[in-house]
């Protein structure tokens, strides 16, 4: 039984708890309902064939779930026609689906965002029931619902109308799923990972997205192009955007949404609109070819959204006792070779003056990094710790842009210094984090 049906023709929520069933407006409408109900039942008319369908929790997981009314004991109730549609109400919640909650929630707090699961938000006469909301930087949230229920595919229904009904009430919808069947689906922007038990899911691994993120590659369509022309001809000459599928970890998928550097885009191939994640530098690329497809749109200067992992989901790997003080030797960090591009900046007496200052710090003797990177690192580690012991909410919007100002100045010197230096940025980057937090142990 349910206490909210869903009424198809009216389409309109009955809350069986009210008098009114919620809607003041609409005299006598339990009555009027009820016998319908009642009438279609004297008739042999089949419950699924009527106008009534759970409303709560079958509604919220997308599935059509008939029901007809009765009263007991002086009390309205709806009852479910299917026994499985009425476990559902009953059914505790996976440990798996508790699982990605709790990785979800932990992921957004560590990159500085609030969140909650079960959230329902009122809108109008209706409710958005949403599995996990994180609330985002700038207002941004993003609402993520985990499916990973049995049923079959064509019993998966609703999808789509609820991915609009919380787009349009300003909740970003984040579909994410274990079933390969689902993410091919194109109702919503799905994201997938392997099945796996839910001790693995909790733990701080590497929990992949291995469906549903994409890295646009944009190309002109000419002899030299490597992709077939979209319009089907020989070569068009215009440019054009191709979606290559590219793995990113769970936890930087949820802290890259709420901070609105990965995002969701429809991406139109021929007459079929596909939903994606991708960067915002990319979204925002292929919104200047949507403005003007006869050049290539320019590169935008961005870091990587998020990192890849081949690695299957683990806990945090254990490693030989380390002294206390002294830090990991990282790897060695391998210089890239110097391409007659970047030898012709380097004669460049301007690009010189700008990497002066650079070159002439001081270095540190246990890592080879310039001591300016580790003292700017550890700003933004000690700004990100300051965020996490706020708990007031303006004071946490205050000290949220601060430590993203430090974090965005340790960035450009890291990308700098590697850039002038011809290093692997990733290696940079991972030497000198790595240095700077256990060294604060």
């Amino acid at each position: 039984m349910a206490n909210v049906v869903w009424h198809k023709k009216l389409r309109i929520l009955l809350d069986l708890t009210r008098d009114d069933l919620d809607h003041p407006g609409l005299p006598d409408l339990w009555e009027t309902v009820y016998r319908t109900d009642r009438f279609y039942g004297r008739l042999g008319v089949p419950v699924g064939e009527r106008d009534l369908q759970c409303g709560g929790v079958c509604r919220d997981m997308g599935v059509e779930a008939p029901m007809h009314l009765r009263m007991r004991g002086g009390r309205r109730e709806a009852v479910h026609e299917r026994r499985e549609d009425e476990e559902r109400h009953t059914a505790p919640m996976s440990d798996e689906h508790k699982a990605y909650q709790e990785r979800i929630l932990r992921a957004a707090q560590e990159g500085g965002f609030s969140g909650d699961s079960e959230v329902r938000t009122r809108v109008g006469r209706s409710w958005i029931q949403t599995d996990t909301l994180v609330e985002g930087a700038d207002g941004r949230r993003i609402g993520w619902e985990v499916q990973l229920s049995t049923i079959d595919q064509s019993g998966l229904r609703g999808v789509r109308a609820r991915a609009v009904k919380a787009d349009k009430n300003g909740i970003t919808p984040a579909w994410h799923t274990d079933r390969a069947a689902y993410a091919q689906r194109n109702d919503a922007h799905w994201t997938r990972s392997d099945q796996l038990p839910a001790h693995v899911i909790a733990r701080n691994g590497d929990l992949r997205i291995v469906s549903g993120f994409r890295v646009l590659d944009f190309w002109h369509c000419d002899t030299r192009a490597l992709y077939p022309c979209p319009h089907g001809v020989r070569r068009c000459g215009k440019a054009h955007a191709t979606p290559k599928p590219r793995d990113v970890l769970f936890d930087d998928m949820v802290r890259q949404t709420a901070a609105g550097a990965i995002v969701p885009i429809h991406f139109r191939a021929g007459s079929t609109v596909h939903r994606y994640w991708v960067t915002s530098t990319d979204r925002d690329r292929l919104e200047d070819l949507h403005g003007d497809d006869t050049r290539l749109p320019p590169e935008r200067e961005a870091a990587p959204a998020a990192g890849a992992s081949r690695n299957r989901p683990t806990c945090q790997p254990s490693s030989a006792p380390i002294t206390v003080g002294t830090p990991p030797s990282p790897p060695a960090l391998t210089a890239l070779p110097v391409h007659e591009q970047a030898q012709t900046t380097e004669s460049d007496p301007t690009a010189e003056e700008q990497q002066k200052p650079h070159t002439e710090q001081t270095t540190d003797g246990t890592t080879g990094l310039p001591s300016e990177l580790i003292t700017l690192q550890q700003a933004a580690d000690q700004a990100h710790l300051q965020l996490q012991q706020l708990h007031d909410h303006h004071d946490r919007e205050v000290q949220r842009q601060v430590w993203r100002e430090a974090a965005a100045t340790a960035q450009r010197a890291v990308t700098h210094y590697a850039r002038t230096k011809r290093l692997n940025r990733y290696e940079v980057e991972a030497r000198l984090r790595q240095f700077v937090r256990h060294t604060a142990r």
